[in-house]
């Protein structure tokens, strides 16, 4: 075959797709994408500059999903459009063919409506098909870059030429200086353009001025910018630039010659002497009014065509992978259940747990499964021989050699379950009423009060997970003090209680609501653990047997209890009021139909459940204004008085009730009992019948 008759044969692109571009990807699936699959339009980039060797590549990195382009400097861009698969099978179902089809069809519109010469990038486009598997960070692909067949082959007239083989050296540097003069024009580099050399002078133009300029007294060359490094072919970019040549132009040149422009520096010399010129043979298509058939499904690695597989789960940090897959769990349940959970309010809620045993083990379970990532857990304790059966976070190991400390090694193995949690544990006692102190323990005591207090204004929400009812006081206090969520669980035998402390907003006199049995109490009037009390906590450890030692309950009953205080923190924090909720005192089977103000359902103030009949009840009781904990009274002596106040409430176990108003209530109710009895009852309850 002669020259003359030599079929034009182009370099295909290959992807390159860097490792932040799946990062990013996986990244927008989980916060921006969930199950949505309509294409997404993305950008990636090429270069004319690659040494010789390298395939012609276009580059897709973590910028392709960027609103506003980010090119590299002197590199080119390419439109693409992704297209995301929920699952593997959508993903090898997909109609390839209209998939080509549709961004080939836009091309030829471009190209048919002149819209090319206003932006040339539009000539290169590509389609990237993909499948991710954020379990196990695989990721399945597939790129196209979609061109436009002629009608009849592109053959060559001669065979390609180099640049220096018709151009001198000055008219090289001439080009050089006229191409960067016209790159400069433009806030990105432009991939086609054209080159008009007269007899004293070469120009690089755009192409949509082709017009001006008369190819009888000029050489008007159509370039572009030639990823490809072969020295006989030139690159993938020049197949739907020669359809637009044809189109518009084929019936005016009766031989195209296209400049295929290489731009290379290596040690800082610029060098285009690689570039090729081709003089080809272009007929007119002018004529076509259905678009051409669209080709350029990439070949994998076996070099067939069919979709590639990259595997990053070795790549990737282990803490990150996963941090990633916890993520996905939750934000399944957005994506298909729940489009309004606000999963970041959750995960950035700081948690204090008090109390690292049967209930503050499976609380921290529970609140790491709803990603929550600050826990700190507070107990005295150390993990004996009984406990790992019905703690879940301890092992046979830990009650050896006297024992770990609870709060420690309950915070280490969070970690070991989930190293993406910031897991504190901390040994702390915890004063209490009735409790007294001595002066040789004082200090110890204040720094322990102090301890304390630091940790509540540091937290968001509390949990008081504790054995006694004394020591959920103190915590009770500070938490109204400065305003924080309070969870309350407390185990019996077969019924447990799981509480919701009323939220105090610091207003002096709110206002009241007219209670009613069919109304919902306000969530900053609900009542704390303290309110339905009418004694102050005392010393309740005092003379206890061994079965008053240990928590005595059924074994399910600490998860059952868990899981409800994990899961009302989690609904409080949902609700449009927050903390300030109005209880929910029955779930009613409206309930399962009706649009509910909180969107994971009902917030009730407490729970209680008893086992022994599996039943549960949703009490709601307002805040006593005599509360020992609670009160007004109280939370103002704490923040004025400090430590002072306290060491009265410990030492003194009347103090607390004269403070409050209980002692003159209980003489008030003793002195309105009056024993009324008349002459005739004293009477006749004296006679012998």
């Amino acid at each position: 075959m002669s020259s003359q008759q030599k079929k034009l044969q182009f370099a295909p692109f290959s992807s390159f797709l860097d490792a932040g571009f799946w990062h990013k990807l996986s990244e927008n699936k989980l916060n921006v994408y969930g199950l949505d699959e309509t294409p997404k339009f993305i950008n990636g980039f090429y270069y004319n500059g690659d040494p010789a060797g390298l395939p012609c590549r276009l580059n897709v990195e973590y910028s392709a999903f960027d609103k506003v382009p980010q090119v590299p400097s002197r590199c080119f861009r390419s439109h693409g459009v992704l297209h995301n698969m929920n699952t593997i099978d959508k993903f090898k179902e997909c109609d390839h063919k209209e998939l080509l089809e549709n961004v080939g069809k836009k091309v030829w519109e471009d190209i048919v409506s002149k819209k090319i010469e206003e932006d040339p990038s539009l000539l290169s486009r590509f389609l990237l098909l993909t499948f991710a598997d954020l379990k196990k960070y695989i990721y399945y692909y597939w790129f196209a870059f979609p061109c436009l067949c002629m009608p009849e082959d592109v053959t060559m007239v001669t065979d390609p030429v180099k640049l220096p083989d018709r151009l001198n050296s000055q008219q090289i540097s001439e080009l050089i200086a006229e191409y960067d003069k016209f790159q400069s024009t433009s806030t990105e580099f432009v991939g086609y353009f054209i080159i008009v050399q007269t007899k004293d002078s070469v120009v690089v133009d755009h192409l949509k001025n082709v017009e001006s300029y008369s190819k009888d007294t000029c050489k008007i060359f159509f370039g572009f910018a030639d990823p490809c490094t072969l020295d006989s072919n030139p690159g993938w970019p020049l197949r739907n630039y020669l359809l637009y040549i044809s189109y518009h132009w084929g019936d005016k040149f009766k031989n195209a010659e296209i400049l295929c422009f290489r731009d290379r520096s290596k040690d800082g010399v610029r060098d285009v002497s690689h570039s090729i010129i081709l003089t080809l043979n272009i007929s007119s298509t002018k004529t076509l009014t259905e678009c051409p058939k669209s080709v350029g499904w990439e070949k994998n690695e076996r070099q067939k065509l069919g979709p590639r597989v990259v595997n990053l789960s070795s790549s990737m940090d282990p803490v990150r992978l996963s941090e990633s897959a916890v993520d996905l769990n939750l934000k399944l349940m957005r994506w298909r259940l729940l489009p309004e959970l606000d999963l970041e309010k959750v995960a950035g809620t700081k948690c204090l747990l008090l109390g690292a045993g049967t209930l503050g083990c499976n609380v921290a379970r529970c609140l790491m499964g709803w990603g929550v990532r600050h826990i700190t857990l507070v107990d005295n304790g150390r993990i004996s021989y009984s406990n790992p059966v019905r703690q879940s976070l301890f092992q046979f190991e830990d009650c050896l050699n006297g024992g770990k400390p609870k709060a420690e090694a309950a915070a280490e193995a969070l970690k070991k379950i989930f190293p993406g949690v910031k897991a504190t544990g901390i040994s702390l006692s915890i004063p209490m009423p009735g409790h007294s102190v001595s002066d040789g323990s004082l200090e110890v005591t204040k720094n322990e009060v102090k301890q304390l207090d630091e940790l509540v204004q540091s937290h968001d929400a509390l949990f008081l997970l504790l054995d006694t009812r004394e020591s959920r006081w103190l915590p009770t206090v500070m938490a109204a003090a400065y305003q924080k969520i309070v969870i309350c669980a407390a185990l019996g035998f077969d019924t447990f209680l799981v509480m919701r402390h009323g939220f105090h907003t610091g207003v002096d006199n709110p206002e009241k609501i007219a209670f009613s049995s069919t109304m919902s109490i306000p969530g900053d009037q609900l009542g704390c653990y303290f309110c339905n009390d009418v004694v102050a906590p005392g010393n309740s450890t005092r003379d206890r047997t061994l079965d008053q030692q240990c928590t005595v309950s059924r074994p399910g009953m600490s998860y059952l209890a868990s899981a409800l205080a994990g899961e009302l923190l989690v609904s409080v924090i949902q609700h449009p009021l927050g903390p300030k909720a109005p209880a929910d005192t029955s779930a009613k089977d409206e309930h399962l139909s009706q649009e509910l103000s909180c969107n994971l359902g009902i917030v009730p103030h407490q729970i209680r459940c008893f086992l022994s009949r599996f039943h549960q009840l949703l009490p709601a009781s307002m805040a006593f204004d005599k509360c020992t904990a609670c009160s007004k009274t109280v939370i103002d002596a704490y923040k004025k008085d400090g430590f002072d106040f306290l060491l009265k409430a410990f030492n003194d176990p009347a103090y607390l009730e004269n403070l409050t108003g209980l002692t003159q209530m209980h003489q008030e109710t003793l002195d309105a009992e009056v024993w009324d009895y008349s002459d005739d009852e004293e009477c006749s309850s004296m006679e012998i019948t």
